[in-house]
């Protein structure tokens, strides 16, 4: 089944659909070594007898849910990564030694945005009793750089978006979708029910605030790498031949600039279709396409910054992290 060809108008499933349909009578005829006609397919597969009419002739493409599809794997994949990103952020904040002041509740009640809130209090439980922070409460730094104090604000804001985009997805998935809609024996309704937009926009929405949940990672794995606070440059104790950390933080740079070309949202474009009958599609196939693209960088970027924290958090014994980072006693 294709990814691409559709503009997300009925539902955004025609051209992609049209394939899967299409292979699936394929494989009935080629089993029964004989060619079904219509009426004998739609029979076979189960569905009675269709009229050639509107509803017969696209019924097959509305069948499947194709911009809900992509929707329903991001809401679960950015949950994944919004989970990690928390874990992560927070083992390179006790390596990098931040202190986790700017995660105090008081602070966030004064700009309550749900996912602020919600970060800063799971930063709050996985550096609580952490030896390392412990070690240096008293030392003389002001303030620790963007990409650490202000984690809740930043991974909060993707929170935000996922919440929204949960939101929307959980209707889609519990609604009807079809046209003509059938109320009764006599009463239809012709309307556009099947229309991408309501899906095409907040997934346009979350597929940047995925991206800057890689980029502020990113600028994570670069402190490590700084030589700062205590760590060695690159991550390692003899650099020189050995480049250490380095090339790691290449692969985040180049995946944080490609997470950046693909943040243009497809749902601010619209190409007429159907003998400009379709005068105005979503494009929201597109926009679910690419925020899974985003999503397979991001996951990779995340994994990148968990392997240079632990490695930094070892230049940090016999100091212990908090139980809650370290998984048990």
């Amino acid at each position: 089944m294709p990814e691409k060809g559709s503009v997300g108008g009925i539902r955004g499933s025609c051209t992609p659909v049209s394939s899967l349909f299409t292979a699936d009578r394929v494989g009935r005829s080629l089993l029964r070594r004989e060619k079904v006609p219509d009426a004998g397919y739609f029979a076979a597969a189960g569905n009675g007898s269709h009229s050639a009419g509107t509803q017969g002739r696209v019924g097959p493409d509305q069948w499947h849910q194709f911009i809900l599809s992509f929707a329903v794997k991001a809401v679960q994949r950015l949950h994944y990564c919004l989970e990690a990103a928390d874990i992560i952020g927070a083992m390179s904040l006790e390596a990098l030694t931040g202190t986790k002041a700017p995660f105090d509740d008081r602070l966030h009640q004064l700009r309550p945005f749900a996912g602020s809130r919600l970060v800063a209090k799971r930063l709050r439980l996985l550096l609580h009793d952490s030896a390392i922070m412990q070690s240096h409460v008293d030392c003389g730094r002001v303030q620790d750089p963007y990409s650490l104090r202000c984690m809740p604000q930043v991974h909060g804001a993707t929170r935000n978006a996922w919440l929204h985009l949960r939101e929307l997805t959980e209707i889609e998935l519990n609604s009807v979708t079809d046209n003509p809609i059938i109320l009764g024996a006599d009463d239809t309704i012709s309307g556009g029910n099947f229309h991408g937009q309501p899906l095409a926009l907040p997934l346009d929405y979350a597929c940047f605030a995925a991206a800057e949940i890689g980029n502020i990672s990113d600028r994570r794995c670069y402190l490590l790498l700084e030589g700062k606070w205590g760590l060695p440059l690159l991550l390692m104790n003899n650099v020189g031949l050995n480049s250490g950390f380095m090339i790691p933080q290449y692969t985040t740079a180049a995946l944080v600039t490609e997470n950046k070309t693909l943040c243009f949202p497809a749902s601010a474009d619209s190409i007429p279709t159907s003998l400009g009958q379709e005068d105005h599609v979503s494009m929201g196939s597109i926009s679910g396409r690419k925020l899974n693209q985003v999503l397979d960088n991001l996951e990779y970027i995340l994994a990148i910054e968990l392997m240079s924290a632990c490695q930094a958090i070892e230049f940090r014994r016999p100091l212990k992290s908090s139980e809650n980072i370290r998984g048990g006693p």
